[in-house]
């Protein structure tokens, strides 16, 4: 053990640390004193100094006893003083061999080379070096406590800097931070409705699961230094700040800290992170997940192994989740996506429920489906044009079997499910509001707004001016305003591009689907003649969604230069900027063909002798069973497709990660022979967390599919929900064993993504009142049963015209196409009645859907009438303990008058 000798000398003049290009210092630790294991900076020390040897700076002692070791290890060697957080850089071993048969003189011309190759980067790895010893210099200044470790090979050693702050340091930033401090229990509150109905209705509730520890409820109120004695706990300094507070804490100095020129704005961990001065930095998990022997107690269970148990366990897959708990490990922002990812479950299940009785409800009434009875018992009565040059005609009867399938996604209770599916969306975003409120107070972060952000690091790096914020009055990277909109300007044209690059594989699908289509028909197989819209329509979906996932990687990492060289000055701004890039585009890219089935094509087909055509090529027609049943099939492949496929990337890349990391780590594992790992070195070897993006963005294009097109695809809430149920899981299980514990933060909402899902409820009334008017067969029904027969008796004769007589001279055959047509190949009246019917459809369906959407927002409130209650009492008892004496404050104002 290492002990500084004279703290005094700290205090009188800089210590020089002696660098090599390594970033090494020479001695046994260069970050100061060690006093009970850790880093004492000299405002802090109080013991005298020991004056048994010559050195003037360290004195090798021997401790007589040492303290009790906590057994979680998150501790320094004392056993008693916290690791709040770690940081962590590793240096490359260079070792200086000569090989055999070699001379000397052609081995030193070799180093010369090699030193000329490589003076470049040992310059930078001295620059960073320096860098980050004037960074650990800093943070001592700001009077963090610290300690060492490393861990080396023959090949590279890790160097562990394990970071705690004392008291007055958690103090003092508490204040500045605000945050919240209880000022009284209150009893836990349960936010679950199903629990509060099923306890009314005294039914047995399964989804409740007694998780042991959970936090307790405070009424709180911003914490003041002055005001200590007022609140709860303060006795007990040791547990007074939870661990997810002094990791925010810490952090909050290590995003503050100067390692540089303040200039140049070099700042932070985070800059120094991107620039490789450390390879990681972050809090650590509280103790291992894995659960210890059957006689382990639940309440002995660690944070982390409740998560496990609890939580991430595939058995507690119909349980409630413990988001207290959540929040109290992982902070606010991530609690927040999981409260959002499994209400937004919850809320699945009466629509699955409702799209699998409609689902059903066809299946059941598929034999009184009057035009299909039609179509299979017509025989050969019509005889349909063909569907390319060199086909020949056919009848309608071949297609009987997809007239009756076509149905289960083409009946009336379809357009209830639309109806239903419109109202479902916004009502869900009306009560996620009010649960977000409840939660946001009750984990204290209703009035939380961020503070004046600082320059993100890559701002900072790459701006070229500094200017004074007008808000702080302190200079920082600027950049100026116009140049700013014209990198945006050009950045969208960039996006506009990729959009055109989507379309054109758009069309590319659609003449692959063509020339399919085609060949089935040349084949002279009954069968493949009429399966052979199927046939093209379910293989170009499965090359479609490949070009889909394929594109969107490509973009996304377009979208991120994009956006860092549009120079966003934070990170909410330039977050936000990156998410309505990647959504704009992701949403053309996913929806698009499912856009073109449902309203292009089929409409510009023509008619008998005047077809039109696409690089020569007829233009599509809808498939034997119509457009619907095409769309559906490719809303299952894209959606479920792609839920498989990220399932199992979530499942796959997490893993390949983190073998890669442990086998960088391998040599440095092997020089330690039997040791066992320490905890900072087990939570080294886990990846870094990635954020929250990829989850928000996968689950917002789901709602969109489950909500624009439903009309299509009632089935579509079903599989959502079951691939939630499995999502819920998976991104548990990555947050609890496989990330680097992030460094929590705080948050009020979901942020961007709440406008998103509200523009994509409001998009979807607009998309499924057109499916219903222009692509379903319900209209249609509906006028024939208004006009001519109620019981549909002839509709199949009413929807199809027949061939012009130039057609017929050419084709020596008179024949039969869909279409309100005349011989002569103009719109009959029908045409236009019916186009009047679903203009005044949409137009009524519209005004109706959103007319009662706002009576539904009129009608629950943002904020539940119970939490105004409860935010009025804390408001009250905040008063009342930072209000100063009442009876000084009486006594000044009689002095005063």
């Amino acid at each position: 053990m290492l002990k500084k000798r004279n703290p005094e000398v700290l205090m009188d003049r800089e210590v020089l640390l002696d660098l090599d290009y390594s970033g090494e210092t020479h001695g046994p630790d260069s970050y100061g004193s060690l006093q009970n294991g850790g880093f004492i900076p000299p405002r802090y020390l109080n013991t005298a100094a020991n004056d048994e040897d010559d050195d003037p700076m360290y004195v090798h002692c021997e401790q007589t006893s040492s303290p009790p070791v906590h057994p979680s290890g998150n501790y320094f060697r004392d056993g008693q003083t916290k690791i709040d957080f770690v940081l962590v850089w590793e240096v490359k071993v260079r070792r200086k061999r000569r090989s055999r048969g070699q001379s000397q003189g052609e081995a030193a011309e070799e180093a010369v080379e090699a030193a000329q190759e490589e003076s470049r980067s040992e310059r930078r790895k001295a620059q960073l070096a320096q860098w980050r010893d004037k960074f650990i210099q800093n943070l001592q200044s700001a009077g963090l406590l610290m300690e060492k470790e490393e861990s080396s090979s023959v090949k590279k050693a890790i160097h562990y800097l394990k970071l705690h702050a004392p008291w007055d340091v958690l103090v003092y930033y508490a204040e500045e931070l605000c945050l919240r401090a209880p000022l009284q229990a209150q009893p836990q509150p349960d936010f679950n409705t199903s629990a509060q109905v099923l306890q009314k209705l005294w039914v047995p509730n399964i989804m409740k699961d007694s998780v042991p520890n959970r936090p307790v409820d405070y009424y709180t109120c911003a914490f003041r230094k002055s005001k200590m004695e007022k609140f709860l706990g303060s006795d007990d300094r040791e547990n007074y700040f939870t661990n997810t507070q002094r990791h925010r804490i810490v952090y909050e100095i290590l995003a503050r800290t100067v390692y540089g020129r303040r200039k140049r704005a070099e700042v932070g961990v985070a800059r120094l992170l991107n620039e490789g001065a450390f390879t990681g930095a972050f809090p650590l998990h509280e103790g291992p997940f894995e659960l210890p022997g059957c006689d382990m107690q639940p309440d002995k269970l660690n944070k982390r192994q409740v998560l496990y148990h609890y939580w991430s366990n595939w058995l507690k897959w119909y349980k409630y989740q413990p988001l207290d708990h959540i929040r109290e490990y992982f902070g606010e922002k991530i609690a927040l996506y999981f409260a959002w990812l499994g209400f937004y479950t919850a809320w699945l299940l009466p629509a699955a429920l409702v799209g699998t009785c409609v689902f059903v409800s066809g299946i059941l009434t598929m034999g009184s489906n009057t035009p299909a009875k039609e179509i299979c018992e017509s025989g050969g009565l019509y005889l349909m044009c063909p569907l390319c040059e060199n086909c020949k005609p056919w009848n309608i009867s071949d297609i009987c079997p997809m007239a009756k399938v076509g149905y289960l996604f083409d009946h009336p209770g379809t357009v209830f499910f639309s109806v239903f599916m419109s109202l479902w969306a916004v009502t869900f975003l009306e009560y996620w509001k009010r649960k977000n409120a409840t939660l946001a107070h009750h984990w204290d972060c209703m009035d939380f707004h961020e503070e004046e952000e600082p320059p993100r690091p890559e701002f900072s790096a790459m701006a070229p001016a500094m200017e004074e914020n007008p808000v702080t009055g302190v200079k920082e990277p600027y950049f100026p305003e116009k140049a700013r909109i014209s990198r945006m300007l050009t950045g969208s044209m960039v996006i506009v591009i990729m959009l055109c690059v989507v379309m054109i594989f758009l069309v590319t699908v659609i003449i692959y689907r063509s020339i399919v289509s085609v060949m089935m028909f040349e084949t002279g197989s009954s069968v493949l003649r009429t399966q052979a819209g199927n046939i093209a329509n379910i293989s170009s979906t499965l090359v479609n969604l490949a070009l889909i996932l394929l594109m969107g990687q490509v973009y996304t990492a377009l979208a991120e230069q994009l956006t860092k060289w549009e120079m966003h000055r934070t990170q909410t701004q330039y977050e936000d900027a990156f998410t309505f890039k990647v959504f704009i585009f992701q949403f053309v890219n996913f929806y698009s063909s499912p856009f073109y089935v449902a309203f292009f094509k089929g409409r510009f087909v023509g008619y008998p002798g005047h077809y039109g055509t696409l690089f020569g090529m007829r233009n599509e027609d809808c498939g034997s069973g119509g457009c619907l049943i095409e769309l559906a099939e490719q809303l299952c492949i894209i959606m479920v497709g792609k839920q498989l496929i990220n399932n199992v990337q979530e499942f796959v890349i997490p893993k390949i990660k983190a073998w890669r990391q442990k086998r960088a780590l391998s040599s440095v594992k092997k020089a330690q022979k039997a040791e066992q790992p320490k905890c900072w070195e087990q939570d080294y070897e886990l990846i870094p967390c990635e954020g929250l993006f990829d989850e928000y963005l996968e689950i917002v294009l789901q709602f969109g599919f489950i909500t624009i097109f439903v009309a299509a695809f009632p089935l579509a809430p079903l599989f959502a929900l079951l691939n939630n149920w499995v999502e819920v899981r998976l991104d548990a299980y990555k947050f609890v064993c496989e990330y680097r514990r992030p460094v929590a933060e705080r948050a009020q909402h979901i942020g961007v993504w709440f406008i998103i899902l509200e523009a994509l409820s409001h998009v979807s009334v607009i998309v499924n009142a057109f499916l219903i008017a222009f692509t379903s067969d319900f209209l249609p029904r509906l006028l024939y049963q208004y006009k001519f027969n109620n019981d549909l008796h002839g509709y199949v004769n009413f929807t199809l015209a027949y061939s012009p007589p130039s057609y017929n001279y050419s084709s020596h055959t008179v024949c039969r196409y869909k279409a309100f047509r005349d011989e002569n190949g103009k719109y009959t009246l029908v045409y236009w009645e019916l186009l009047a019917v679903r203009l005044g459809f949409i137009i009524a369906f519209e005004h109706v859907v959103f007319f009662v959407l706002r009576v539904i927002d009129w009608m629950v409130p943002d904020i539940p009438e119970s939490l105004e209650l409860k935010i009025k009492r804390e408001r009250y008892l905040a008063k009342q303990a930072l209000a100063d004496n009442q009876e000084a404050l009486l006594q000044a104002k009689r002095l005063a008058t």
